[in-house]
C-alpha cells in the first residue's frame, strides 16, 4: 500500500518507540514524543505497539492514498477532512478507510501539539541502531517527510479494534504532570520546592522534541556553582541559572552543567509531548520529595 505526501504540513516525522540502550554511544533514545498516542494509534489497527507511524505537528498534513488504505490517529484532535470523487467530508475518526485517489487532510487541533497516523503495520522505512525514529537533534534516522515522498505500508488487512483502545489519560490543558524527586533536588533551597508545586507554569514558545521551556516561579539555588555534565532521561526537568524549568523531550542533550530538580513519570513525559505555547502546566508531587 502506498501514499504520497502532498503537503508535511509543519513538520512530519516517523516515530516508533525509539532506539534504547545506546545512551553509552551518546545516542539519544528519541521515539515517539508522546508514546501512549503511538501505541493507541498502533493498536486500532492491531499493529504492533512500537510500529514505524507518522508523528505531525500543528496539523497541515496532507496525503493522497494510492491504493485503499484503512489509517488511525490518535493524540491531539485534528480536524480531518478526507477529499474523494469530487467532494469532501469531515470526520472524526479514529479510524478512517481511504479509496484509491483519496486525500486526507488534517487541520490545526484543538488542543495538543502531535497528532498521530498508523498505517497496516507500520510505516515501511529503513531503521537506525533498530528503530525508524528520527532524532532531530542527532539528525540520526529517516528525514522529515517532504511533499512528494511516498509512504510504503504493509500489504496485508488491517485489523480493526472492535473495543476502543485505551484513551488518553488527559484531554488538554491545564495540564497535571506528575514529577518524582530529581538526582540533584538538594540543590534547591525549601522555598524553590515549595514554589514548584505552588504555582501554575507558562509552556514558553521555544519548544520542540528537545525540550520545552516553561515560565512562572523563578526556583532558588540552595548551591552554587555548576556541575559535570550529566546524563539525563526524558521528562528530566532541569533548571538553568535563571531559575526557570525546562523539560527534557525525546531528543534530549545532556545536562550542560545544570541540575535536575525532578523527572517525569512516564505519563506525564508523554502529556508533555503535547504541550503547547501559551499553555499551562501544574507539576503534581510524586515519590519523596
Amino acid at each position: 500500500m502506498t501514499l504520497t505526501v502532498l503537503d508535511p504540513g509543519g513538520l512530519t516525522l516517523v516515530q516508533d518507540l525509539g532506539r534504547p540502550g545506546y545512551a553509552g554511544l551518546g545516542v539519544t533514545e528519541s521515539g515517539a514524543a508522546d508514546r501512549r498516542s503511538l501505541r493507541r494509534a498502533n493498536r486500532l489497527l492491531g499493529n504492533d505497539d512500537g510500529a514505524p507511524a507518522l508523528e505531525t505537528t500543528l496539523g497541515g498534513l496532507v496525503l493522497r492514498a494510492e491504493e485503499t488504505v484503512v489509517v488511525a490517529l490518535a493524540g491531539a484532535p485534528a480536524p480531518i477532512e478526507v477529499v474523494a470523487g469530487g467532494g469532501s467530508t469531515r470526520t472524526g475518526g479514529p479510524v478512517l478507510r481511504l479509496p484509491a485517489g483519496a486525500e486526507l487532510r488534517l487541520g490545526v487541533p484543538e488542543w495538543g501539539m502531535r497528532t498521530y497516523l498508523a498505517l497496516p503495520q507500520g510505516v515501511l522505512t529503513g531503521r537506525t541502531l533498530g528503530s525508524a525514529s528520527y532524532d532531530t537533534l542527532a539528525a540520526l534516522g529517516p528525514p522529515p517527510l517532504q511533499a512528494g515522498d511516498v509512504l510504503q505500508a504493509g500489504a496485508g488487512e488491517a485489523v480493526i479494534a472492535t473495543v476502543e483502545a485505551e484513551a488518553p489519560g488527559w484531554h488538554g490543558a491545564p495540564y497535571m504532570l506528575d514529577l518524582l524527586p530529581g538526582p540533584r533536588r538538594d540543590w534547591f533551597t525549601d522555598g524553590a520546592l515549595t514554589a514548584l508545586f505552588a504555582e501554575p507554569y507558562t509552556v514558553t514558545d521555544l519548544g520542540d522534541r528537545v525540550g520545552v521551556r516553561l515560565h512562572g516561579a523563578g526556583l532558588e539555588r540552595a548551591r552554587r556553582g555548576e556541575l559535570a555534565s550529566e546524563g539525563v532521561v526524558r521528562g528530566a526537568v532541569q533548571v538553568p541559572a535563571d531559575g526557570q524549568p525546562l523539560i527534557f523531550g525525546p531528543d534530549h542533550p545532556v545536562t550542560g552543567g545544570y541540575p535536575v530538580i525532578g523527572v517525569l513519570t512516564d505519563d506525564a513525559a508523554d502529556a508533555s509531548g503535547q504541550l503547547r505555547p501559551g499553555g499551562q502546566i501544574r507539576f503534581r508531587r510524586r515519590g519523596d520529595w
